[in-house]
């Protein structure tokens, strides 16, 4: 699946040289965080989101600086801090340096892009003119429309205990743990020793996921940590 698949299309844009309160009077109406700027040919050229609002001299949040802030920042960057926090056009205050994406991204690497920068949406761009945007809210409505169409098959026992042992081979959570998996009637029997409770939890998370399941009996238990003895 890519990023065109689940992008909102229908975007609320704002020009750079429009008045900044009418981008929060767009905002506020329409409960958006964020609003991608556009030029008169669609172009995106920055993002305005509610971090840029932050620091505003209407907050009484653009606080003088101490001595040492003001010889680390230099005047140039106190010049331009200043425009932010006192500018009353879109442009003075708009994030320009914008993580943006192609169409054809996958769901992959718009998530791991959304983590990795610590950003709620992500603006979908042909060429250089927008065409979308996916936000968080975008890819948890694609969890929940996956979870609502996992099929609610039948499995036979030896199904199941195969397709579990399968999936826990993947992961190095479960290669140092002792357990024995057993399935009576599609109900999975865990038994054994574990030495984490996290991996206790995920065994019990990974049974439950085997299509044809139709419980879990956890009867393993924790072993007990071994004191270091110097």
């Amino acid at each position: 699946m890519q990023a065109r698949d689940i992008m909102t299309r229908n975007v609320i844009t704002i020009a750079p040289g429009a008045p900044l309160s009418e981008a929060i009077k767009k905002m506020v109406e329409a409960r958006v965080s964020g609003l991608p700027v556009v030029d008169a040919e669609g172009r995106l050229v920055g993002i305005l989101t509610e971090g840029d609002l932050l620091r505003r001299v209407e907050l009484a949040t653009d606080k003088p600086r101490s001595r040492w802030q003001h010889f680390l920042l230099g005047p140039a960057k106190e010049a331009e801090l200043y425009v932010k926090s006192h500018g009353l056009k879109v442009e003075d205050v708009m994030t320009r340096d914008v993580v943006a994406i192609g169409e054809e991204a996958s769901i992959e690497q718009v998530a791991e892009l959304m983590e990795s920068r610590n950003i709620r949406r992500v603006p979908v761009l042909r060429g250089e003119v927008l065409v979308g945007i996916v936000s968080r809210a975008d890819l948890i409505r694609v969890v929940g429309e996956a979870l609502g169409a996992r099929p609610q098959k039948e499995a036979s026992d030896k199904e199941i205990r195969e397709a579990l042992l399968a999936e826990l081979r993947k992961h190095r959570w479960f290669g140092a743990q002792s357990v024995s998996i057993e399935v009576e009637n599609g109900v999975v029997i865990l038994d054994g020793v574990l030495f984490e409770e996290q991996a206790r939890k995920a065994l019990a998370v990974a049974a439950e996921s085997i299509p044809g399941v139709r419980g879990v009996e956890d009867r393993t238990t924790l072993a007990e940590p071994v004191p270091f003895v110097g």
